[in-house]
């Protein structure tokens, strides 16, 4: 390792930062095992999920696990990073918001409730934390959002997975997943149905809804497609700025096929920019 690099280890072992990565699923325990390597190895991490076992998945990855909310507080994190899906958002963070530590949230499709996002604002504002969305699988959205300046018309996302990636959704109830041979459309609707009915495989649509004209007139496509064997996301939008169109195909978790891969990174990366920022 060059001197640099053992610099910026030792910068960052020494760093006060505490972070607890709620959700110890696929993603989560990627997020941990990336900010494990190299010069993040010193940081403290920690990991909280009440379906695990803390036992078994802290001798796999080697950090704290906590099973509830009082244990993981005791921890004192500065920071905890939501990896765990929506109910992780009301049942977690709000909490942690709260108690004036800092939120990194993954699952933008939480935010189609107005309630819920309120209730956010209320909490980082009484505990003076901050509260950061990251965008997920999907990119190009601070082009949407500079376009929304000038007024958007419409925007639509489409989003297209193998059939296999849509097991243990709503579309396994309506069609025989393993027999599609044709792209086949799930679902059609708002951005605030899809976030609702598919939490777990169309959060990027709040996030294209967030960035452009709302959840309620984002138009959303969903497909099964055999065609295709990744997962794939397309963005049109026009309005006063003209058209944009952006397509995204990203390789889904090795670990769970239905998390593009894109969305762990752009969790890493919303950490590491925060302690760039504090360093």
């Amino acid at each position: 390792m060059s001197d640099i690099k053992h610099q910026a280890a030792a910068v960052i072992a020494s760093f006060p930062e505490r972070i607890a990565i709620i959700g110890m699923g696929a993603m989560g325990r990627r997020v941990v095992r990336s900010l494990q390597e190299g010069a993040h190895a010193g940081l403290a991490l920690a990991g909280m999920d009440p379906f695990a076992d803390p036992a078994q998945v802290s001798s796999e990855l080697h950090i704290e696990v906590f099973s509830d909310l009082t244990q993981l507080l005791d921890w004192h994190p500065t920071v905890v990073v939501e990896c765990a899906g929506h109910q992780a958002v009301e049942g977690v963070v709000v909490h942690c918001l709260e108690q004036g530590i800092d939120a990194i949230v993954a699952s933008i499709g939480a935010l189609s409730s107005d309630a819920l996002r309120a209730e956010l604002n209320r909490a980082k504002d009484a505990g003076k934390a901050s509260l950061t969305v990251v965008s997920g699988a999907i990119g190009g959205l601070d082009a949407l959002q500079a376009a929304r300046l000038a007024g958007l018309d419409s925007v639509r996302y489409v989003g297209r997975k193998p059939p296999r990636a849509w097991s243990g959704t709503p579309a396994e109830q309506l069609f025989d997943l393993g027999d599609i041979k044709v792209p086949t459309e799930i679902f059609k609707g708002s951005a605030s149905e899809s976030a609702r009915r598919y939490p777990k495989n169309a959060n990027v649509t709040a996030a294209v809804a967030l960035a452009g004209i709302g959840f309620d007139n984002t138009e959303v496509s969903l497909l099964a497609d055999p065609t295709v064997n990744c997962n794939v996301h397309e963005v049109e939008a026009k309005g006063a700025f003209g058209r944009l169109s952006i397509r995204l195909e990203n390789n889904p978790l090795p670990d769970n096929p239905k998390t593009s891969w894109l969305a762990a990174l752009s969790i890493e990366e919303a950490i590491l920019r925060r302690l760039q920022q504090v360093i």
